[in-house]
């Protein structure tokens, strides 16, 4: 990827957490969402951690990234919506994979995993007619999002261990709602192409997920993920060789 590509990548990544971290903030007794089943809900202070906020979006945003100022088209909002509501539900599988591994010593990285989700998604993405790579990319940072959730929490837990999971989901069980998620984004994905590659994509984008921002009441670590898993919708970015889709490690 070169200097330009990767720095319009960051900047709407940027763009969408500007928004989603200032713009439109949660209540102050909002949760992450919903908490992992079979475990002890968190306290809001668990989660709403406002000077943690800059340093866990400093991994993905650029400091002078500023929200983009062109105006979102309704038909643009409407095709992404879809996008950032399951990027959302996806994310919030992460809680359940982190309290799945809390104490097992199991890695958060599973790289033959991720491959596998990663080619999966590929295959699919071709069968519907849209572009493997684009999609792998797509899927490459909803994955690495997952995955700053799943260390964000193991931090805090570490921590506080007070706040940590009573119970252990089956991470098997997790990976089948991952699987259904991962169906429904990547017809999404199929099914807004033109608001993908619009040039009102970018707001429009932003507008979706500060919606699903406020409306789930996201905390700090949430947020920032959401911006880092919908980085690449808006089709900038280098492609992925189609001989390997991506790799997310």
């Amino acid at each position: 990827m070169n200097a330009r590509t990767s720095l319009r990548r960051l900047t709407i990544a940027g763009g969408v957490a500007t928004v989603l971290l200032t713009a439109v903030p949660a209540p102050a007794s909002a949760g992450a969402g919903t908490a992992p089943s079979g475990t002890r809900p968190r306290p809001a202070s668990a989660h709403a951690d406002p000077a943690a906020a800059p340093r866990e979006a400093a991994a993905v945003l650029p400091e002078t990234a500023a929200a983009p100022r062109e105006a979102a088209a309704p038909q643009e909002a409407d095709a992404l919506r879809p996008l950032a509501v399951l990027s959302a539900r996806r994310l919030a599988t992460a809680d359940l994979v982190a309290a799945a591994k809390w104490g097992t010593g199991s890695p958060v990285d599973d790289p033959v995993r991720e491959q596998q989700v990663l080619d999966a998604m590929a295959r699919q993405a071709a069968e519907l007619g849209t572009d493997p790579r684009r999609t792998a990319r797509i899927f490459r940072d909803q994955i690495e999002a997952n995955k700053t959730v799943q260390r964000g929490l193991h931090r805090r837990w570490t921590a506080d261990p007070t706040q940590a999971p009573d119970e252990r989901p089956e991470l098997g069980e997790v990976r089948e709602e991952i699987n259904r998620v991962n169906d429904a984004l990547v017809r999404a994905i199929a099914a807004s192409g033109a608001a993908r590659t619009s040039p009102r994509c970018v707001p429009s984008l932003v507008g979706a997920a500060a919606h699903v921002r406020r409306e789930q009441r996201l905390d700090a670590l949430h947020t920032v993920a959401l911006a880092r898993s919908v980085r690449s919708v808006c089709g900038v970015g280098a492609p992925v060789p189609a001989s390997a889709p991506a790799r997310a490690s």
